[in-house]
Formats: structure tokens, C-alpha cells, sequence
């Protein structure tokens, strides 16, 4: 399948690269996914590329090596803040997350969150692909949020048309456009409702294991973030855990129950304050703070200079 749209990010010929300096540049613009040579090879036809168009970052990765993989590891030492929209140009792809594996095919799409392991397998063939960074808590602040992660949208599916033709004209629209913050949007947007889950919510069953009861607990918090309800003791209720075994758990992984809720609160203010920048109107500062799940704003004002060394004001004025 010939994807006209994206023929300049097509070229017949690529320069080869050695393979650690191809990985570094990935983790420069991805984060922490590490690339597995094929065979023998040290080299790498092709080349990863950023653009910043629209205040969005669209990455490029072509490649012909073995795979790339996110472990629990990764996720510790750098924390994933992103949904990575995939748009398949060229060659194959196998994406691997959740337990869930989909072989993407040029025009296909698929969603992939950067706060769960995931592992990308290319068999030495050559692949070519953008990556849509969105801001992972933006994403999830309005409904429908219930995703399904590594679920292959078709090329003939009209919502993969739609997320293609937006990527599309993104690339082709300046940062400082002053329609690009409408096109992001649009494009969180259309994002959502192709990837939402079919039916209610799922249903979350208690499980017997820490690893398992956190990872629902994270899906509880994405979910209800902004909720005045979320708290420690609706969580723990929620999970069918006392409030000890709750800490417990989160002990694990170096945290607790309440800063892991503020701490992903703080991240979503932090993208309203950013896309507030841009000129999306997102209200006075202390309405996103509200609107984030914060009802004191100097307790807010407090946490966020902690978490981000910088105060919502210089976001801002940024």
C-alpha cells in the first residue's frame, strides 16, 4: 500500500548507522527502549528523526534490526508520560503489550502506552513508522478513557483514514500556526474515540498479587483522576485490600498511594499549563488546578514547584 500522503518521509535509499549510535538517538526523543541487533550486524539502515510541528512531537523510526524493547526496568529509571500513536509507512512491525501482539502493515495504526513494557519486533526486515507523542494524563482527562492498548486499527478502517489524514496535515503545519493547537486537539480527540474500549467499563476483578493489584490500580486512578472520589480509601475499597495491604503495594515501587495520585494530578495540570500556552483556552490557573483534582491552590502552587522546579506561572509565560 502506497501512502501518498507521507511520500517524503518515504525515501528509496537510507543511510546506514552504527547501531549504538541509532539507540541513542532513539532514547534521546523516545525515552528508554532498547534496540537488539539482528544476527551479526552492528549497522543500521535507516535513521530516527524528530519534528516538532504544532506542539506536537512526531518522530520517525526506520530500521531494520532485531526489536526494541520497554521493560519494568526502563519504566522505573524514566517514567512514561506518553501514548504513542503509530502510523505504519512502510515494511512490517510486530507490536507486543499487554500480552496482546498485532503485526501493523503500511497504513495501519495502533496506540501503545509508554508506562507499560512493550517490545517492537522487526526480524532484520526494514520498517518505517511515526510515532505521535501525546501527553499520556491529557489523553486520559476526558472520556472516553478506557483504551485499548496494542489494538491495530486496519488501513481500510475510516478511523485509521481520519488519524493518518490528521498526522498528515500536522506535519505539514508550523508550531507557531496559530491553528495548531485546534489540529492537536482534533486530534486527541479523534484518538479517543478510536481507540476506546467497546462496552462499559471493564471489569476489574481483585487479584491475589501485588503486581496485579497495582496494575489495577493504576488503571482505577488513570480513570478517575479528576474525580473527587479518588482517594486512597475508595481505591483500596475498590480493589477489595485493606488500606495496609494497599501501601503496601505501592511501597514496591517506591512510593506511596497519595503522591502517586498527585503526582499524575500534577502531570495533567502540567499539559493543560502547556497546551494553555499555546493558546488552547484552558481558564485561569487556578481552574486547571481544580479542574486537575487540586482543591487548594497554594498546596498546588507548592507541589508543583517541588515536582517541576518551576511554578504554573512560568508554564505559562513560557
Amino acid at each position: 500500500m502506497q501512502l501518498q500522503e507521507f511520500s517524503r518521509w518515504t525515501p528509496q535509499i537510507w543511510s546506514p548507522a552504527p547501531l549504538d549510535e541509532w539507540g541513542d538517538k532513539l532514547q534521546s526523543v523516545c525515552g528508554r527502549f532498547n534496540p537488539f541487533g539482528w544476527e551479526q550486524r552492528k549497522v543500521v539502515n535507516g535513521g530516527v528523526v524528530l519534528s516538532d510541528v504544532a506542539g506536537t512531537e512526531i518522530v520517525q523510526v526506520a530500521t531494520d534490526i532485531g526489536l526494541v524493547r520497554r521493560e519494568e526496568r526502563d519504566i522505573r529509571l524514566d517514567y512514561g508520560e506518553h501514548f504513542f500513536l503509530l502510523v505504519q509507512l512502510q515494511g512490517l512491525c510486530a507490536v507486543e503489550q499487554l500480552g496482546r501482539q498485532n503485526i501493523v502493515s503500511p497504513g495501519d495504526c495502533i496506540l501503545v502506552d509508554s508506562s507499560l513494557p512493550s517490545s517492537f519486533y522487526f526480524n532484520g526486515q526494514f520498517s518505517n513508522h511515526l510515532s505521535v507523542h501525546l501527553p499520556r494524563q491529557l489523553l486520559l482527562s476526558e472520556k472516553p478513557n478506557d483504551f485499548e492498548v496494542s489494538r491495530r486499527l486496519g488501513a481500510e478502517d475510516p478511523m485509521s483514514m481520519m488519524l493518518r489524514a490528521l498526522v498528515a496535515k500536522i506535519l505539514q503545519t508550523p508550531s507557531s500556526h496559530q491553528r495548531g493547537g485546534e489540529l492537536r486537539q482534533l486530534l486527541l480527540q479523534v484518538t479517543r474515540q478510536a481507540f476506546a474500549a467497546d462496552g462499559a467499563d471493564m471489569q476489574l476483578c481483585p487479584k491475589e498479587r501485588a503486581s496485579g493489584r497495582l496494575e489495577l490500580a493504576h488503571v482505577l486512578v488513570d480513570r478517575h483522576l479528576t474525580a473527587e472520589w479518588l482517594t486512597p480509601q475508595w481505591l483500596a475499597n475498590k480493589l477489595g485490600v485493606s488500606m495496609r495491604t494497599l501501601q503496601e503495594d505501592f511501597s514496591t515501587g517506591g512510593s506511596t498511594v497519595t503522591s502517586f495520585i498527585r503526582d499524575r494530578r500534577l502531570r495533567l495540570a502540567r499539559d493543560r499549563l502547556v497546551e494553555k500556552q499555546r493558546g488552547v483556552d484552558g481558564g485561569t490557573i487556578a481552574d486547571i488546578a481544580f479542574s486537575s483534582g487540586f482543591n487548594d491552590i497554594s498546596y498546588f502552587n507548592r507541589c508543583f514547584k517541588k515536582a517541576f522546579d518551576c511554578s504554573p506561572k512560568d508554564i505559562v509565560r513560557k
